[in-house]
C-alpha cells in the first residue's frame, strides 16, 4: 500500500497544504505550500479574504499534483465564520472576520427572545460573542439586506468544499460551533432559529464527519490538470480534527490542544449539559462519529507569544529557547496570574500588565524576565489543574494521562509543569495533531483505516511521544491554593 492523500489546514493567521503518505503502518506527512491568511479590513469591517485563500488551495493542488498526486483532499479551518451564497452560487459578500465589532453586545441582544440556560440546554455551547448565532443576528438587526440576498450559509471550510466541488453541505463538526445545533439529536435547531427570527432556509443539511462531499468539478479539474478526486468532510472544524489524532489507546482521556489558544478536554460518547457545565463555561463540540469534545478554552501560548512581541518592540531579541531558559533560572511561585482575566485578552505590553496584576493583587511583583516568564508557566499549569477539576466534577471520571497535541506539545517545560501541576502523567505529542486528524479521517474514508482507534494507534507507534512523570507534587499543590484564592478573587 502506498496511499497519498492531501490535507489543507487553516488557521487565523496562515494556512498550509500537506500531502499525508501511508504505507500501511505509518502515516508520513509533507507539507508542500504554506501561505499567510491575512485579513483585509475596508471601511471599518473586518473581511477575509476567501477568494485569495481559494487561490492558495489552487497552488497546493498543482504542487500536490507534482509530488505524485492524491486520491482526495480534506479541508480544516477554526470555527464559527462563514459564507453566505445566493441562488446562483455567488458570494453575497466577503466572510466577516469572527474579531469583527458588529458581533458586540449581540449576546444581550439574543436575552430579549432566549434565555442563556435555554440556548445552552439546547446546544451546550460556551458563550462567545463572535459564535455564529450571534454574527448573524447582528445581520439580522442591523443588515437585513444581506439575508435577504442570501440562499445558503457555508461554514468557511464548507464554502470552499462548495468552490472545489459545486456541492453545498454543512459538515458535524463545524456545525456545532454555530451555536445553532442540537447536540441532542445533532441536527438544526428549528426553536433557537424561530426565536431569533433567522432564516430555516439558509442551513443545508449537515452531512456526518467523513462522509464525502463529492468530486473535484470539471472546471478545477481542466484549470490545473488533475483527475475528479474525492472531497471528505473531514472533521472540519480543526478542534474536531485535533481530537481525533490524540494517540490514546484508553478510552477515557483528557488532552490539551495546546496553541494560540489552550483547548482542554475529554472526549466522550454524548454531551454533558447541566447546572455544573453551565457554571463553569465548558463547551460541547462535535467531533467524528458524533463524539463529544466536552473542553474548555483556555488562553494559552498567547501569553508567551505576546509577551516576546513586546521585547522584541524594545530591541530585545529574545528566542523561545532564552524566555524559557530565564524562567526555568527563576525563583518558583513568586506570584500568578489568571490566564483568562480580561486584561491579557488583547495585543499590548504582556509584561506591564502582568506587573500591574500582581500589584493590583497584593502579590509579589515580578523584576526581571525570568519571573515574569515564570508566572506565566506556572499559572498556565495551574490553570489547567483548575479546568481538569471542574471536567472531573462533571464527568465523574478518572483520567490517568493527560495528552498534549499541536504545537505546544513541543514546550517540554510547559509540560512538566502540567504534569506537577495536575499530579498526572503527560504525553506530549504529536504537534502536527490537526493535519493527521484531518489525514486520518480521509483514510478511514477509504477504508485503508478502520476507525479511530485504529488511527490513533497508528500515530500513537509513528511519533516521537514524550512522556512526562509529575514531580515536586507537594509544593504544587500549596501553589494551587495560592492561586485558587487569586482566581475567585479576581
Amino acid at each position: 500500500m502506498n496511499k497519498q492523500v492531501l490535507a489543507f489546514d487553516f488557521g487565523a493567521s496562515s494556512g498550509r497544504a500537506v500531502l499525508g503518505r501511508f504505507d500501511g503502518e505509518k502515516i508520513n506527512l509533507k507539507e508542500i505550500h504554506r501561505f499567510s491568511n491575512d485579513p483585509v479590513s475596508i471601511n471599518g469591517a473586518i473581511y477575509w479574504d476567501i477568494l485569495r485563500l481559494f487561490h492558495e488551495i489552487k497552488q497546493g493542488i498543482l504542487k500536490a499534483k507534482a509530488e505524485g498526486g492524491f486520491e482526495s483532499i480534506g479541508i480544516d479551518t477554526w470555527g464559527v465564520d462563514f459564507g453566505l451564497v445566493g441562488s446562483d452560487g455567488s458570494l453575497v459578500e466577503n466572510p466577516v472576520h469572527y474579531r469583527d465589532s458588529r458581533n458586540a453586545g449581540m449576546i444581550a441582544e439574543a436575552e430579549k427572545y432566549i434565555s442563556k440556560d435555554e440556548l445552552y440546554g439546547v446546544t451546550g455551547i460556551q458563550f462567545l460573542e463572535f459564535n455564529t448565532v450571534f454574527q448573524l443576528l447582528s445581520l439580522i438587526k442591523n443588515r437585513p439586506h444581506i439575508i435577504e440576498r442570501a440562499d445558503k450559509l457555508l461554514m468557511l471550510p464548507d464554502l470552499l468544499n462548495f468552490f472545489l466541488t459545486g456541492e453545498k453541505t454543512t459538515e458535524y463538526s463545524i456545525a456545532t460551533t454555530t451555536q445553532l445545533v442540537d447536540i441532542k439529536n445533532n441536527g438544526w435547531s428549528a426553536e433557537i432559529m424561530d426565536k431569533l427570527n433567522i432564516p430555516q432556509s439558509l442551513f443545508t443539511p449537515i452531512i456526518k464527519t467523513g462522509s464525502a462531499v463529492g468530486a473535484l468539478n470539471d472546471a478545477i479539474c481542466e484549470e490545473l490538470g488533475v483527475p475528479k478526486a474525492k472531497v471528505i468532510a473531514v472533521a472540519s472544524h480543526d478542534t474536531g480534527s485535533a481530537v481525533t489524532a490524540v494517540p490514546a489507546i484508553e478510552k477515557d482521556f483528557i488532552f490539551i490542544s495546546s496553541g494560540t489558544w489552550s483547548l482542554m478536554g475529554t472526549e466522550l460518547d454524548a454531551p454533558i449539559i447541566g447546572e455544573k457545565s453551565r457554571r463553569y463555561d465548558i463547551t460541547n463540540e462535535g467531533g467524528y462519529g458524533y463524539s463529544v469534545a466536552f473542553l474548555k478554552n483556555i488562553c494559552g501560548l498567547w501569553l508567551i507569544q505576546e509577551t516576546r512581541r513586546q521585547y522584541q518592540k524594545e530591541g530585545k531579541d529574545y528566542s523561545y529557547a532564552d524566555l524559557e531558559r530565564m524562567a526555568a533560572q527563576s525563583e518558583p511561585f513568586k506570584c500568578f496570574i489568571d490566564p483568562d482575566a480580561p486584561e491579557f485578552a488583547s495585543p499590548g505590553d504582556m509584561p506591564g500588565r502582568i506587573i500591574e496584576y500582581a500589584k493590583k493583587t497584593g502579590q509579589p511583583v515580578p523584576e526581571n524576565t525570568g519571573e515574569i516568564m515564570r508566572c506565566i508557566y506556572e499559572s498556565l499549569a495551574l490553570k489547567y489543574r483548575y479546568t481538569l477539576e471542574n471536567i472531573l466534577e462533571c464527568t465523574g471520571k478518572t483520567y490517568d494521562k493527560i495528552h498534549i497535541v499541536g504545537g505546544g506539545a513541543k514546550d517540554g517545560f510547559l509540560s512538566q509543569m502540567a504534569a506537577n501541576a495536575c499530579n498526572k502523567t503527560v504525553v506530549a505529542g504529536p504537534a502536527e495533531a490537526t493535519v493527521l486528524g484531518n489525514i486520518a479521517v480521509q483514510l478511514i474514508a477509504s477504508g485503508d483505516i478502520k476507525s479511530v482507534a485504529e488511527a490513533r494507534e497508528i500515530i500513537a507507534a509513528g511519533e516521537n511521544l514524550k512522556i512526562y512523570e509529575p514531580s515536586s507534587c507537594g509544593a504544587w499543590d500549596s501553589a494551587y491554593v495560592d492561586f485558587n484564592k487569586l482566581r475567585v478573587e479576581n
